[in-house]
């Protein structure tokens, strides 16, 4: 089968809307959230987040409390000590970073 003009122009272009739908698809995918309270904010643009999850233990059936550090960009420095917080998993800022500051669900009582 001889190519013609039309299909030389044509297959790059069904290239750059396939990759056109694809970076689509990826810019309002789900990322990972979580919740927790503010332990630090000494260092700049940057916030500690302790995050606790409860969960019931496989083998005993009794409720476990986890708590793990996360390190959030927080760009304005809208994060302070003891307010809970929205943070969103991201790419990495750092070596320790990989979750940046959404929003303030509540202000720690003063």
């Amino acid at each position: 089968m001889v190519a013609t003009e039309t299909d030389i122009i044509e297959a790059p272009v069904a290239e750059e809307a396939g990759e056109q739908a694809a970076a689509d698809e990826h810019k309002g995918r789900h990322r990972r959230t979580a919740t927790g309270i503010v332990v630090s904010t000494a260092m700049d643009k940057t916030a500690v987040i302790s995050v606790t999850r409860v969960f019931l233990h496989p083998k005993y059936r009794k409720y476990v409390r986890h708590s793990k550090k996360y390190m959030a960009h927080d760009e304005h420095g809208a994060c302070n000590l003891g307010d809970q917080v929205v943070i969103e998993e991201c790419r990495p800022m750092s070596k320790h970073k990989r979750w940046r500051y959404l929003n303030t669900l509540r202000k720690k009582n003063a």
